[in-house]
Formats: C-alpha cells, sequence, structure tokens
C-alpha cells in the first residue's frame, strides 16, 4: 500500500479546469496530478501521466478548487423555518431564537456541525470557518471540532461569547451570556490545544465575540490583545442592518466601523461578518488596513437586512469571501447557490448612498463571484495555501457534472459561466487534502442517514423544550 504522502490521484481529461489563479486561467481538457494533499501538476491532458494510484475520468466536469465559506452557525441547522420568526428582521429574529438556542446541548452541536459540512461537502465545499457563541449546558467549541472530525474539512473554528445581556443593555437574556474572565481563558485553552498554523493546516482557532450588542468594550479591547499575542485572527458580526448602526451609535457614539477601529478591530487578521451598512470612511478604512468582510447574500435577503456595497468594497481594495451564514437565516448551507445569489444582487443593487451598489449587469460577474467564493474567502481566513490551483498549493478540488440537466444548453457555451448562471447544482466530487470526501454525488466521509436522522430528533426536541 503506497505512502499516503505520497499517493497519486489524477483527475483526467477534464473538460475544463478553472484554475482561479491570479491569471485567470481557465484549461480544456486538463488533467490534473495529487500527489498525498498537494497539487503536483496541473495542465493539458496530453501533458501528464495517463495512471496513478486512483484515476478519476473528469471528462464532462468543471474543476474548480474548492470553495470557502467565510461565515455560518452551524448549530442554526436545528431551528431552520422556525414558525413566529420567518418574517423577521435581525433583532426580532435574535429575541425570538436565543430563548430556544439556550436550550443547545453538546450532543445537538455536535450533530448539527457533521450535518452543515454534510450540506457544504456537498456544494464544492473544502473550507469553512463556525461562529460557534453560545454555550449552554454544559456545552464548548470541542463539541463543534468533534463532529467537524468526521467530516473530514478544512474548518477555522472561532471561539464566540456574548457576555453583555439583557439586563446590561445588550440584546440576549441573561442566561446566555458568560463572564468575561471565563471566556477569555477558555478562548486561550482553545488556542493551546487545537490551533495549528502550519501550511496546510485542517484546523485553526479565531476569536470571536459576538457582535456590538452582545459584548462589551472591554472583552473586545482584550479578544484582539490575545488573538494578536497568540497569533490567531479574530471575527465578528458588524453592521448587519439599520437596527445594528442605530445601537452602535445610541451605545457607543461612533459608526460600526469607527467603533472596531477604537478597539483595534481592523487589520489584516480581522475579518467582520455582513457589514451590509460598512459607509465610504468605513471602506476606505478596511482597505487601508486590509480588514476583510464575509459577504451572506442570502441571510442579508432573509432578513431584510439589505444589499451589503460589495462591488464598492472591491473597487476600494476590500477583502472579501463569501460566506452562507447561519442555517436558521438562509436556510441552507450551499455554496455555489451563495456565489449565485452574490452575482445576481449586486446587479440589483440599489443606487442611493451612502450603503448603494453599481446598478447593472456589469456589476458582478460570475467569475467575480467564483472568485469571492475562492480566493477571496481563502484571504480572508488568512490562507496561502488554498483559493486557487497551482503546483504547491493544497488539494482541494470540487467537481461538477456539465451533463446535468440543469446545464443543458449552457455548459456546452461556457462552463464556467454556466456553473452560477444555471441553477445551482450539487458538487459530483469533492476533494479535501487529497482525499475524495463526496464521490459521484454521495457523501462518503460518513453514513449521512443515521445523521440526519438523530438530526431531526434533536431539532424537535430542542423546539419541544
Amino acid at each position: 500500500m503506497p505512502d499516503p504522502a505520497q499517493r497519486t490521484l489524477l483527475l483526467r481529461h477534464a473538460t475544463c479546469v478553472a484554475t482561479l489563479d491570479g491569471a485567470g486561467r481557465e484549461l480544456h481538457d486538463a488533467s490534473i496530478l495529487l500527489r498525498g494533499n498537494q497539487v503536483e501538476a496541473l495542465g493539458p491532458a496530453a501533458e501528464l501521466p495517463d495512471s496513478a494510484d486512483e484515476v478519476i475520468d473528469a471528462r464532462g466536469h468543471l474543476v474548480l478548487p474548492g470553495l470557502v465559506n467565510t461565515h455560518h452557525h452551524m448549530y442554526q441547522s436545528l431551528t431552520r423555518a422556525v414558525p413566529g420568526v420567518q418574517d423577521a428582521e435581525l433583532f426580532t429574529w435574535l429575541r425570538g431564537l436565543y430563548p430556544i438556542w439556550a436550550r443547545l446541548t453538546p450532543e445537538m452541536i455536535r450533530v448539527s456541525t457533521q450535518v452543515a459540512m454534510a450540506e457544504l461537502l456537498l456544494s464544492g465545499c473544502t473550507t469553512t470557518s463556525d461562529h460557534l457563541y453560545l454555550f449552554p449546558n454544559g456545552s464548548r467549541l470541542d463539541d463543534s471540532i468533534d463532529g467537524a472530525r468526521l467530516a473530514g474539512m478544512r474548518f477555522t473554528a472561532t471561539r464566540g461569547a456574548m457576555s453583555v445581556g439583557r439586563s446590561a443593555g445588550g440584546l440576549p437574556p441573561d442566561s446566555v451570556v458568560e463572564a468575561e474572565g471565563a471566556i477569555l481563558a477558555e478562548m486561550d485553552r482553545l488556542v493551546s490545544r487545537y490551533h495549528d498554523a502550519a501550511p496546510g493546516s485542517m484546523l485553526q482557532i479565531a476569536l470571536a465575540p459576538c457582535s456590538p450588542f452582545s459584548v462589551s468594550r472591554d472583552l473586545m479591547r482584550e479578544a484582539a490583545l490575545l488573538a494578536r499575542q497568540r497569533g490567531v485572527r479574530l471575527h465578528t458580526h458588524l453592521a448587519e442592518n439599520d437596527h445594528d448602526v442605530a445601537y452602535s451609535r445610541e451605545k457607543f457614539g461612533c459608526t460600526p466601523a469607527e467603533y472596531a477601529e477604537e478597539l483595534g478591530w481592523v487589520g489584516p487578521d480581522v475579518w467582520h461578518a455582513h457589514c451590509v451598512k460598512l459607509d465610504g470612511p468605513g471602506m476606505a478604512r478596511f482597505a487601508a488596513t486590509g480588514t476583510g468582510v464575509a459577504h451572506c447574500p442570502c441571510s442579508n435577503m432573509r432578513l431584510a437586512s439589505g444589499i451589503a456595497p460589495v462591488r464598492k468594497m472591491l473597487d476600494a481594495g476590500v477583502p472579501v469571501g463569501l460566506g452562507v451564514d447561519g442555517s436558521a437565516s438562509n436556510d441552507a448551507a450551499h455554496m455555489v447557490g451563495e456565489a449565485r445569489m452574490a452575482m445576481l444582487l449586486q446587479r440589483v443593487g440599489i443606487a442611493a448612498e451612502p450603503y448603494g451598489c453599481d446598478r447593472g449587469p456589469g456589476a458582478m460577474t460570475a467569475r467575480d463571484a467564483l472568485r469571492l467564493a475562492t480566493r477571496g474567502g481563502a484571504q480572508v481566513l488568512g490562507r496561502t495555501d488554498i483559493g486557487h490551483l497551482a503546483p504547491g498549493m493544497c488539494a482541494d478540488l470540487a467537481l461538477f457534472d456539465l451533463s446535468a440537466l440543469g446545464y443543458a444548453g449552457g455548459a456546452v457555451h461556457d462552463p464556467v459561466g454556466a456553473l452560477l448562471l444555471c441553477a445551482p447544482a450539487p458538487a459530483a466530487y469533492t476533494i479535501v487534502d487529497g482525499v475524495v470526501r463526496v464521490r459521484e454525488g454521495r457523501l462518503v466521509s460518513f453514513d449521512l442517514e443515521p445523521v440526519l436522522r438523530r438530526h431531526n430528533e434533536l431539532a424537535a426536541q430542542l423546539l419541544r423544550g
């Protein structure tokens, strides 16, 4: 049996390989040779070997670098389509769900992580972050990490937190907040136990106080200091809707971007979720400091938060990646679908200042959106080893079957454009770190049926209380 580090996997005669490299190369009738967990070679099929330890016939397929999800709340897959909050904006939605989430258990977090990652893998996603920010009934971030091991995804697990409850002027009920000293100690423990900063890392930790309306200024400052002492990244929600902006102005006397800068939450080691209401000066400051944004178009539409000015962010030089956001506000985790929505939403964006987007079909192309879902996400997560295909990069790839019904009459013209212009389809193959995790459209990381059965039992239990 070959040494796993030397085992070869050949993707042979792909109809198209979209490398998403700096030149945007798209190769036709191309092959990719993987050795161990890295890309060894790619190019015209005639110039690469015909054999390997395993060969996948990629004829009729589009090959992409694995998609990168920069923002999620995986536990929320237990509370999709909950009655009473289906038509609510952010703050009302949160107030309705906090009491339900207060009943989460360690098993619920483990199983919901597995379900969320299965859904992502089946959409061609190979790297994901998750923002877990409440820990009732003995739950810990370790429960999410344990669940992730079964799926085999590349994972940035963020230790979120809420410390300002309703009695102190925050949004969450007091029952789900934690003491700030305990939060910082737990963050430090998790970095020591799990964080792997090496190239090709499968697990990294980031520090992620939840939002301006659920944590104190002190916790934001202390978390930033701790993250920089330990060499890990920072993540939070920012400027998600008008109420979020109004809260910052009322409580702190500044805009969300000014609040972030005051507390040390700008820089190339920081990414913020949403930023729907990021204004011009905020955009300029994010661009100047390399501060990243996780754009979550489906969630922003579901909660009627608005249209994030992504085209303006990109033109200004702000790093932007895509996020599916929580499964209770999307209510899905399909990265191709998310990229399609990002493309379409920018085209119909409002023109009104100060948060306007550029109108028109040229505001975002299919290839622009795919860059957000790959290279953009890698940059936002601080990864230089994923996000495009080239020798030496991590062996993370997604293959899509261009013969599927939804691509009929489209893929023959432009296989790359068709991926987003046609209806979102599942991946035929998803490969993470050189290991096939989805094969011929079926998850092979684990047996999904019993996990789904248990997940639905837990979801019903959670709502019953």
